[in-house]
Formats: structure tokens, C-alpha cells, sequence
């Protein structure tokens, strides 16, 4: 959705050695916002994206007009189930119908044989890998880890809202992820890593949701989870930020 940061250009990067052409899309998606939040604030500059993406080799920037994507009279959604009934899709209700119509849209337009997705957002990213699967959409999503600045805040186009305390503050959301993380890897179970992982929010972090979750399934974990992950959605002021991370296998 534009104001373009490394890791979005990090995509760029990983895909040199996969294809021929590289596009990349802009396009600030009015049916992912829901009522009151930051549409009309979504940072936009479109000349500076546009240069970011020349210097890093896209041979091409899709950027089309509201109109075109969501016409006068558009009737039809794709809705994912299962996968969207929690976190981000209990927040923000329609928010991932908006972003399994649009990309797929996408993909109809632009028919890429892979298509990046930033792991930022899992559960987007695990929605659009269940839509692909499920309509047999021919392309291959390939998953960009996670970029982060040097102390380990998640690159994101809402970082630039953060004053310097904020910011700060903030940063006790990788920790969390962190300590989680190395609470599993020494034998702990979920249950009490997940305790660990919301004591280590600072102050002022307020989380929506702080969970150990199946990422398969995007749902509490079960007597056959092995694929885990910790996610975090916290408001730091007036600010929301996500985080993920996958934790180490767990062998049932």
C-alpha cells in the first residue's frame, strides 16, 4: 500500500533470483479500513515509492485507480473462513474480506508465477495462501521474513506515528517475541512461554491480543498443534502496532 520502507523493498531483492520481471502494485485499499481508522491519514508519496523502486530493480509499478479496482456497482467478495474468525479478523471484521478480494483481483490483472508476501502480517499472509489453495489460483506465494531495524522493531509504515518514548516502548513487543521464543526452545510449555512473552510488554504497550497460537489453523492451540507462532497486536498511544514470530517445532 505504498510508503515504501526496506522491507518492502526487501521483496524486491528476494525475487531477482526467482523470475525474469518484477512488478510491483500500489494501491491504499479502502475496503481493508475499516469506519475510523487511518484511511485518509495512510501515508502516501507515490513519486518517492516510485524511485525506491527503480533504483532496487522493479521493472514495473501497477498503480491503479480506486475506480477501476472497485467500480460503480461491485457486488462480489471473497470471504475466507476459518482462518479469519480471530485477532485481526475479530478487530477489524471486514478487513480480510477486503484483502482476499483485492488480491486476488490482483492476481487476476497482473498473473504473476510468484507473488511475495511480507510474514509481518501472518495472518494475512495465512489467509491468501488459503484462498490461493483453495481456488487453485496458479501462482506461488513466496514468504519475506520479517525486517527489522537494529533493535528489532518491525519495519512498518506506521513506525513514523511513534514519538521517541513511544518508540521506545515499543520495542518490549519484540522482547516479548523473544522471550517466548527461547521459553519454548527450553522445553517450556506454550501455556506458561505465552505468561512470559505479555510480562515482558512495558507500560503504555497495551495489547489487543498476546497469544501462542496453531499457525495453521490461526486458532488456540489443540492436542495436534506443531506449527506454532506468538502474536502480538498492541496499541502503543494512539498507534497499532502487529508482530509475529514462529516458534521452534514442537514434537507431539
Amino acid at each position: 500500500m505504498g510508503a515504501l520502507h526496506e522491507g518492502h523493498l526487501e521483496h524486491l531483492r528476494l525475487l531477482e533470483p526467482e523470475v525474469d520481471v518484477r512488478i510491483c502494485s500500489i494501491f491504499v485499499n479502502p475496503t481493508q479500513f475499516a469506519v475510523g481508522e487511518d484511511l485518509q491519514k495512510y501515508p502516501r508519496d507515490l513519486q518517492r515509492d516510485a524511485a525506491l523502486l527503480a533504483e532496487t530493480g522493479c521493472d514495473a509499478l501497477f498503480t491503479p485507480g480506486e475506480g477501476s479496482i472497485w467500480p460503480d456497482g461491485y457486488a462480489t467478495w471473497i470471504q475466507v473462513s476459518g482462518v479469519t474468525d480471530r485477532y485481526e479478523g475479530a478487530s477489524r471484521p471486514t478487513h480480510f474480506r477486503g484483502v482476499a478480494t483485492v488480491v486476488c483481483k490482483l492476481i487476476n490483472l497482473v498473473e504473476p508465477d510468484v507473488m511475495t508476501l511480507g510474514e509481518k502480517d501472518a495472518q494475512q499472509l495465512r489467509v491468501v495462501e488459503r484462498m490461493v489453495e483453495d481456488l487453485n489460483l496458479r501462482v506461488r506465494i513466496l514468504p519475506v521474513p520479517t525486517h527489522r531495524d537494529p533493535d528489532g522493531l518491525a519495519m512498518s509504515s506506521r513506525n513514523r506515528y511513534l514519538s521517541s518514548d513511544e518508540r521506545e516502548r515499543a520495542l518490549s513487543i519484540y522482547r516479548g517475541l523473544t522471550v517466548a521464543y527461547d521459553a519454548i526452545n527450553a522445553g517450556i510449555e506454550p501455556t506458561e512461554a505465552e505468561v512470559l512473552m505479555r510480562e515482558e510488554l512495558a507500560d503504555g504497550v497495551v495489547p489487543d491480543y498476546c497469544e501462542i497460537i496453531d499457525r495453521e489453523r490461526f486458532a488456540p492451540i489443540d492436542a495436534t498443534s506443531t506449527d506454532l507462532i506468538a502474536v502480538i497486536a498492541a496499541r502503543v498511544g494512539t498507534t497499532r502496532l502487529i508482530d509475529n514470530m514462529r516458534m521452534p517445532p514442537v514434537h507431539r
